[in-house]
């Protein structure tokens, strides 16, 4: 299969663009799109067969769920029931934005494949304009997990998604880099206070500004059924091993000697203002502290990685403040837990 990457940006004509990806959707098949987080491999959420391409194309396990993208805030009613007050707040306060909403689902409307093993649907309606056109245009929703391989880093540029992709899927939608750079936050709204599934582009604080306390849930066991994706699989991994280390320069330094001294090539990932010159290659991801930015640049410092001959990375380790829980959250996937000590 030959994988088309066609730009749409508002400085040229793109309505064509745009009537080709509908045509693949509505014809069953996946188009990759931006996304204020990362990008998205789409597919028509109602249609299981073309839902199915999606695992197909990522490799992705068959219990792991897919989110649900909507083009207008009035169509979660279309696949949702329990939609309560607080539920309203947040569509206000957040939609289009990086927040995703799990809710029980109407049975018999969102394809089976989409929520394998659950009664519930996790939906949102994002915040780039390339996506709402798209799903404007299609009148339909999206089932639409990242448009990576399964396990690999999240893409944050149409080239990360054809790295990944290519040959695999028939048409990338190219509007550049995403902003937010990690997935939506994911709030199970069938609780009582609800609860963070996984943490992401809209913070824990920014909720509770919002609705008042929600908690944060531990990841499902391999027997359970995962309610959202990110909870039980290794995920946003490179080919070298990931260690998260501590937010130390000297002790980052001396670990790339010890680890030189074992005949490894060390890549470091780390603050702009750590001075790590020993290290074989150091990839910044923004200032110390500023943690949104680390999101924005995170998975594209990961798959600079892949493009070193590193034996092993060191990631460094940020606060929990704002966006630094999804930043950790990530890193301890990556890493597999996994954390370097001298």
């Amino acid at each position: 299969m030959e994988t088309k990457v066609v730009s749409v940006d508002n400085a040229v004509d793109t309505k064509g663009s745009y009537e080709r990806a509908v045509d693949i959707l509505r014809s069953g098949g996946v188009v990759a799109f931006p996304t204020e987080t990362v990008y998205g491999l789409g597919a028509i959420a109602t249609n299981e067969q073309a839902v199915q391409k999606i695992f197909e194309a990522k490799g992705r396990p068959s219990d792991n769920p897919l989110i649900v993208h909507i083009g207008n805030k009035e169509d979660v009613k279309k696949y949702a029931v329990g939609i309560t007050a607080d539920a309203e707040k947040l569509m206000e306060e957040f939609w289009p934005g990086p927040l995703t909403l799990v809710f029980n689902k109407i049975p018999g409307i969102v394809a089976p494949n989409v929520t394998p093993g659950v009664e519930t649907v996790g939906i949102r309606m994002p915040n780039h304009p390339v996506a709402l056109c798209l799903l404007r245009e299609l009148g339909q929703p999206l089932a639409a997990p990242s448009a990576n391989r399964s396990g690999k880093p999240s893409p944050t540029e149409a080239t990360h998604v054809y790295e990944d992709l290519s040959g695999l899927i028939p048409l990338i939608l190219d509007g550049g880099q995403t902003g937010v750079g990690v997935e939506s936050t994911v709030l199970d709204m069938t609780i009582v206070p609800p609860v963070i599934l996984r943490p992401g582009g809209a913070t824990q604080e920014m909720i509770e500004a919002v609705i008042g306390p929600v908690e944060t849930a531990a990841n499902d066991t391999a027997s359970e059924a995962p309610r959202s994706p990110g909870m039980k699989y290794l995920h946003y991994a490179p080919e070298a091993p990931l260690f998260v280390i501590s937010q130390d320069e000297e002790e980052i330094r001396i670990a790339v000697d010890t680890l030189q001294n074992e005949g490894k090539k060390v890549a470091v990932i780390g603050p702009d203002e750590f001075n790590v010159s020993n290290a074989d290659w150091y990839f910044a991801v923004g200032p110390i502290y500023d943690n949104e930015a680390m999101a924005t640049n995170l998975y594209r410092a990961i798959r600079k990685c892949d493009f070193t001959s590193a034996d092993i990375i060191l990631a460094v380790e940020t606060d929990l403040n704002g966006y630094g829980v999804a930043v950790m959250n990530r890193l301890t996937k990556a890493s597999e837990g996994k954390r370097y000590s001298n």
